[in-house]
C-alpha cells in the first residue's frame, strides 16, 4: 500500500489548480477583476467613510474613535460655519477655479486651433515642448514668481507691484500649471474637424476667429467641457501656491483648503470639525462631475482614441 506526504499532496494541488487555470483562464480573470474592484472601492471610498465617523464623532470621545461613530453629533455640520467663516473660503476657491478656467480656455482654444488646423515649422517639437512643461513640478516655479509678486523685481528702476492676497497672485501660476495639458486636449479635438466644416464657413464670409467660435469649439463640445472641467476641479483644490501666496485670512482670497487647516490652533485641534468641513468641501466638485460625467467620459474617450 502506497502512502503519499503531506509536501507531495499540496505539489498536486497546485499543479492541478495550475493546469485548470491554463486551460480555464477566465476564472483566473474574474478573481483578479474582483480583487481589484475591491482595492479601488476601498481605497476610494474609506477615507470619505472615515471622516464622515470623526465627522460625526463628538469630540471628547475622538480619543477612543472606533470604525463607527461613538454618537451621532451632527452639529459639527453647523459648528463648521461658527467656528470659521468657512462658506466664505469655499466661494474663494469658486471664484479663483472659475476666473482660471475662463482664462486657461480662452487661451488654450487659440493655441490649440493654431497647432491643430494650421501648419507651420516646428510644429510638433513645440506641441512636445508644451506638453513637458505640464509635467514641471510647481516649486519650480515659486521663488521667481514669488519674488515678482512680492515688488521684489525692477526693470528700469520700476518695482513690481505688490499683488500677494489678491488673485493676481494665483491666477497666472494655476492657469501656467494647467495650460499645457488643456492645449494637448484641445488641439487633439480641433484637429479631427473636418477641413471643409471650416472652409465652408469661411467662404460665407467668417473668419478664422469666427470659424473657431461658430464651427470649431460647437463641435468639440465635449474636449471644451473636459478641460473646463479638469481646470475647476483642479484649481478648486489647489493649495501650494494658495498656502504660499495669501496669509490664511478669507479676506486675502485664501482657499477652501486653508479654511480646514484653520481649525487647527496652536492649543486645539478641531478634528471633527475638519471632517465635517471636508465632507461639505467636496459637495460642489462632486456635483460638478455628477452633472458632467457623460461629458468627461466621452471627451477623454475620444481624445484618447481619435489621435
Amino acid at each position: 500500500m502506497s502512502t503519499s506526504t503531506p509536501d507531495t499532496e499540496d505539489s498536486g494541488r497546485i499543479e492541478r489548480w495550475v493546469t485548470r487555470t491554463i486551460h480555464r483562464p477566465e476564472r483566473l480573470y474574474r478573481v483578479l477583476f474582483y480583487v481589484a474592484i475591491f482595492g479601488f472601492l476601498f481605497g476610494t471610498l474609506f477615507p470619505f467613510y472615515w471622516l464622515v465617523v470623526i465627522a460625526l464623532t463628538p469630540r471628547e470621545l475622538l480619543a477612543s474613535v472606533g470604525l463607527t461613530p461613538n454618537g451621532l453629533h451632527w452639529q459639527s455640520f453647523v459648528e463648521v460655519f461658527e467656528v470659521v467663516p468657512f462658506h466664505m473660503y469655499v466661494a474663494n476657491s469658486i471664484m479663483l477655479a472659475l476666473g482660471t478656467t475662463a482664462i486657461v480656455l480662452v487661451v488654450a482654444s487659440l493655441a490649440g486651433y493654431v497647432f491643430g488646423r494650421l501648419e507651420f515649422p516646428g510644429r510638433r517639437p513645440l506641441l512636445l515642448v508644451v506638453l513637458a512643461i505640464s509635467y514641471f513640478p510647481p516649486a519650480a516655479f515659486f521663488v521667481p514668481l514669488y519674488r515678482l509678486f512680492a515688488g521684489n523685481v525692477s526693470l528700469l528702476g520700476i518695482s513690481s507691484p505688490n499683488v500677494l492676497n489678491t488673485p493676481a497672485a494665483l491666477l497666472p501660476p494655476f492657469t501656467a500649471l494647467f495650460m499645457p495639458l488643456s492645449i494637448f486636449i484641445l488641439t487633439t479635438f480641433y484637429a479631427q474637424i473636418p477641413d471643409g466644416l471650416e472652409d465652408a464657413a469661411r467662404i460665407e464670409g467668417t473668419t478664422r476667429l469666427g470659424a473657431l467660435v461658430r464651427v470649431i469649439i460647437p463641435l468639440s463640445a465635449p474636449g471644451v467641457a473636459t478641460v473646463a472641467v479638469l481646470t475647476f476641479i483642479y484649481v478648486y483644490n489647489e493649495f501650494f501656491f494658495s498656502f504660499l501666496m495669501t496669509t490664511g485670512e478669507f479676506t486675502d482670497w485664501s482657499p477652501l483648503v486653508y479654511g480646514i487647516r484653520n481649525y487647527q490652533t496652536q492649543y486645539t485641534q478641531l478634528y471633527n470639525l475638519m471632517g465635517a468641513a471636508s465632507l461639505i468641501g467636496v459637495l460642489p466638485v462632486a456635483i460638478l462631475v455628477a452633472v458632467a460625467q457623460e461629458k468627461i467620459v466621452s471627451g477623454l474617450t475620444a481624445g484618447a482614441l481619435k489621435e
